[in-house]
């Protein structure tokens, strides 16, 4: 469900979407027009034009002045501006996707950078963060240590505890100095396997 304050938005960007609702708000931002003169216009049946009148005037943007048997619509002044200024008005939350629970805790614990600030000690957001570190290896890959270390410290100094954490993880293989990233089916869950605690 839609929030309140973003709901109005969402129907004016999908009123708007429509290439024949967009082409009657230019012609009726000229001057006022009556149904059957934007029918001909736009090439349309008149019933079509007044079923997206009535969705414009659903939306506040298009007003009608009855004159004896004709009916005269214009573009309401102002209509535009104050959508707009709605728009802009909203904080940046309500109209973002909120953020996953992974998502968050990346930001907690990583910098403007995108560097990893402290280990978090519980084993759930480790589990995040080591997630977040997996994906700086190629699948089919084969790493030698020192670039492993590197890879790891363009994200955090110690390499050694999240090197070790990767591989207690099964996030990582390694043998005989080599490591490679394993497929996501084999790695450990974070409630599944006893917590290494960051040195």
């Amino acid at each position: 469900m839609p929030d309140p304050d973003v709901s109005p938005l969402l129907a004016f960007f999908k009123a708007m979407a429509n290439e024949s609702r967009l082409r009657i708000v230019g012609l009726l931002a000229q001057r006022e027009r009556t149904g059957q003169e934007l029918a001909e216009v736009l090439g349309l049946k008149e019933p079509t034009v007044s079923h997206h009148l009535a969705v414009l005037k659903d939306l506040g943007l298009v007003g009608v002045r009855p004159d004896g048997v004709m009916r005269w619509h214009a573009l309401k002044p102002g209509a535009l501006a104050q959508m707009n200024r709605r728009l802009l008005d909203q904080e940046p939350s309500a109209l973002a996707p909120e953020a996953t629970w992974d998502e968050r805790v990346l930001a907690n614990f990583t910098d403007a950078e995108g560097r990893l600030k402290t280990i978090p000690a519980s084993r759930r957001k480790r589990w995040v963060v080591l997630n977040w570190l997996a994906e700086a290896f190629e699948p089919g890959r084969r790493y030698a240590e020192a670039e492993v270390n590197e890879l790891i410290q363009r994200r955090h100094w110690d390499s050694a505890t999240l090197r070790r954490e990767l591989v207690g993880h099964r996030m990582l293989a390694r043998e005989a100095g080599v490591y490679w990233r394993l497929p996501e089916a084999e790695w450990r869950a974070f409630d599944d396997r006893e917590a290494i605690a960051p040195t």
